[in-house]
């Protein structure tokens, strides 16, 4: 009798039922729905910041050449101390803090002021008309409040905390490109390398919830709207081809380029670290001139330029868009100011595959730009899975679903001819290295402060 009632009065020391369970799962609860607020800030705040800056053209346009530098230059000042974690992307940092179990890392890379540091600077970008995207800074905040949250209610322990950085970044995406489980897939195959069943169900959890606050506030959309394309066996083996070896490799050689890898990009890197501020200014001189070579159609995310390409084939002002946008995208990261690659790396691959549609006669302008964008962002970020759901979801376009993922695992492929490592994996080790570095240092340090035993032993 008592053991057929003994399961109803140990409930609580099942794991569902358990108080500490009951206590992750609403803060990480808690953690999605301040991720997708934040997000929907994050969004209205960027499109606002570079409309902003586009009315500048209406009074000439070589008004850039001053704002753009100068904009670039402080940007570079104010990220040289303590708001240094707030450069580049993001991702980086929330993929170091994931094998970084120091509290004081983590701290310093994921903080409520690196948050909102890096949301303010990143609109302070686009006002300023830099080529970089906001999706790797909304990982980056995510990651940043769903850590603070869970430190907050005591998960500090590392691996807790590791668990809070994962499911805030995988929000974090969801919530910038309304796409689910383009979100899930990024946790698993990008930031945490190896798949964990202990996570999926948080993974999902906050996907879910950052999502619905997100679509609660901007309506359920499709990022580039429904984008209508489709190609025949004939047409279709000679375009993922050239989209998955071109576009792939031009990925790869971005990557490569950004890195600052070799003897030549070497030196550029010694001029970034001697005079940070002038190289920066310098930077947004270069990007400023590429947009008068492009009718102004290079700044910012590239967002307008991608969506009229996917739904219209249309043709932006510069017939060499793709090159420009590529040209811009990097000087812009070699600058070192905060923002993305994702936006800017899809509007870099509609081009590019606008340009291969008229090496396949009959294929649909829209139909190759989608392959090219598909294949670029593969190509960049040598995620294969990632970007075939992102670009699935973002277009509402399950038809195309098996020339995408074709396209992109060539492009993976052919992006490692230049660049043997993920992006985002390579400056992630650079951090761990920094980081490294710096506590080896310290060791030494305190070990020659210390008097030497016999000394000690003797007064």
């Amino acid at each position: 009798m008592n053991s057929m009632f003994r399961p109803f009065g140990s409930l609580t020391s099942q794991p569902w039922f358990s108080p500490p369970q009951w206590k992750r799962r609403l803060v990480l609860w808690a953690g999605a729905v301040a991720v997708g607020l934040a997000t929907t800030v994050f969004i209205k705040g960027c499109i606002w910041a570079y409309d902003t800056f586009s009315r500048v053209f209406a009074y000439g346009s070589w008004w850039p050449l001053v704002i753009t530098p100068c904009v670039m230059a402080a940007l570079a000042y104010l990220t040289a101390g303590k708001l240094r974690a707030t450069r580049g992307s993001g991702i980086p940092q929330a993929i170091a803090s994931l094998h970084i179990e120091d509290e004081k890392f983590r701290f310093d890379m994921l903080s409520l002021r690196v948050a909102a540091g890096k949301m303010a600077l990143t609109f302070a970008a686009l006002l300023g008309g830099a080529s970089v995207g906001r999706e790797g800074p909304t990982v980056h905040v995510g990651a940043s409040l769903m850590y603070s949250i869970g430190r907050r209610f005591g998960f500090s322990e590392p691996t807790a905390a590791g668990r809070f950085v994962l499911a805030g970044s995988a929000a974090g995406l969801a919530a910038a490109f309304n796409a689910p489980l383009a979100g899930v897939v990024f946790a698993i195959e990008e930031m945490a390398g190896a798949y964990e069943d202990r996570m999926s169900g948080a993974i999902m959890t906050s996907v879910i919830i950052g999502g619905i606050i997100t679509l609660g506030l901007l309506g359920n959309y499709s990022y580039f709207g429904t984008v209508q394309a489709q190609l025949t066996i004939k047409q279709g083996w000679a375009a993922v081809l050239l989209c998955g070896v071109l576009c792939g490799m031009a990925g790869g050689l971005f990557s490569r380029i950004i890195l600052l890898g070799g003897s030549i990009l070497s030196r550029i890197a010694a001029l970034r670290a001697r005079w940070p501020v002038l190289f920066a200014f310098g930077c947004g001189l270069a990007l400023a001139l590429l947009g008068i070579a492009s009718g102004n159609n290079v700044y910012g995310t590239g967002y307008e330029q991608a969506r009229a390409i996917l739904q219209h084939g249309a043709h932006p002002p510069s017939e060499a868009f793709g090159a420009l946008k590529f040209v811009a995208n990097v000087v812009s990261y070699w600058s070192g100011i905060p923002g993305g690659l994702f936006s800017p790396a899809l509007a870099v691959g509609a081009g590019f595959g606008r340009d291969i549609a008229h090496l396949v006669p009959g294929a649909p302008v829209a139909t190759v730009a989608l392959l090219g964008m598909a294949g670029y962002l593969t190509g960049v970020t040598q995620s294969p899975l990632t970007a075939t759901v992102i670009t699935m979801e973002m277009t509402a376009n399950q038809a195309m679903v098996i020339p995408i993922l074709a396209v992109c695992l060539i492009a993976r492929a052919a992006s490692a001819l230049f660049c043997k490592k993920p992006v985002y994996h390579a400056f992630s080790e650079q951090l761990v290295a920094e980081y490294e570095a710096k506590r080896k240092a310290a060791k030494a340090e305190a070990s020659n402060d210390d008097p030497p035993a016999a000394i000690t032993q003797h007064a």
